[in-house]
């Protein structure tokens, strides 16, 4: 039995050595065998969540003693913006506050009903004369009367109440210019081209938007957002070595 202990004991040891980390030196490189997790990391601030610009022109402005030695204003995207420091002693960054535009969801490439559909036009887009004839249009036609004007997939043709017994051909305006809220309320919306389609369903006529310009509206959003802060923080970049990169 004594014997048996100790050839026990033995393999035990030899379980415990294998699990312990080997690190090795190859052609001035360190390799580890094992996969280790650091526990006392570099201290780095939580981020704060806000949904304006004006909310991280008035932190960096307010509150410049919080940030490092130099900083990015980094315009993620036509609703994202983050503040980041530079590189840290460990070659990372930390990240000190993110906005984040509300923005209301309008599904595009989608059929909406007619009361839906006007609706939404109200609650997400800026008022312009393309608006105003999609709304007519929308607002005034009559169920079943939609046809094909050409084969282009883009124009078309409907009929629209003019009155209380005269009705009227027209064709369905294309392409259209609207301005829907999809960024910062600080910057100016982006006008777009689009494509208005509507269609015959049976329970009444159907409306979609089909965005049209493959996304241009994105760069020239960010760069105007890139503008907006290089202007309000005109002083405040210098001063604080803040860079801002879209």
């Amino acid at each position: 039995m004594e014997g048996l202990r100790s050839a026990l004991e033995f393999i035990i040891g030899l379980k415990e050595k294998s699990m312990e980390p080997k690190v090795l030196q190859i052609e001035g490189k360190t390799y580890c065998d094992k996969d280790l997790t650091r526990y006392h990391e570099f201290d780095m601030a939580r981020i704060m969540s806000v949904n304006t610009l004006t909310a991280i022109v008035d932190y960096i402005k307010g509150k410049p003693e919080e940030l490092r030695a130099a900083s990015i204003l980094h315009v993620v995207s036509p609703t994202k913006v983050i503040l980041k420091s530079g590189l840290i002693d460990e070659r990372n960054r930390e990240s000190l506050m993110e906005a984040e535009a509300i923005v209301n969801e309008f599904r595009f490439d989608t059929y909406y009903d007619q009361e839906r559909f006007l609706i939404e036009l109200q609650a997400n887009f800026m008022d312009n004369e393309d608006l105003q004839k999609i709304k007519m249009v929308a607002g005034n036609i009559q169920s079943g009367t939609t046809a094909n004007y050409d084969d282009d997939g883009v124009s078309q043709k409907t009929t629209v109440s003019s009155g209380i017994a005269n009705k009227t051909d027209v064709i369905v305006p294309n392409p259209v210019k609207l301005r829907p809220y999809r960024t910062f309320a600080e910057i100016e919306q982006p006008e777009s081209s689009y494509v208005f389609r509507i269609r015959d369903t049976g329970e009444g006529p159907g409306f979609k938007l089909v965005e049209a310009d493959g996304g241009l509206w994105k760069n020239a959003t960010m760069k105007k957002i890139k503008e907006y802060l290089e202007f309000e923080l005109s002083e405040e970049l210098e001063k604080h070595n803040i860079t801002v990169i879209a």
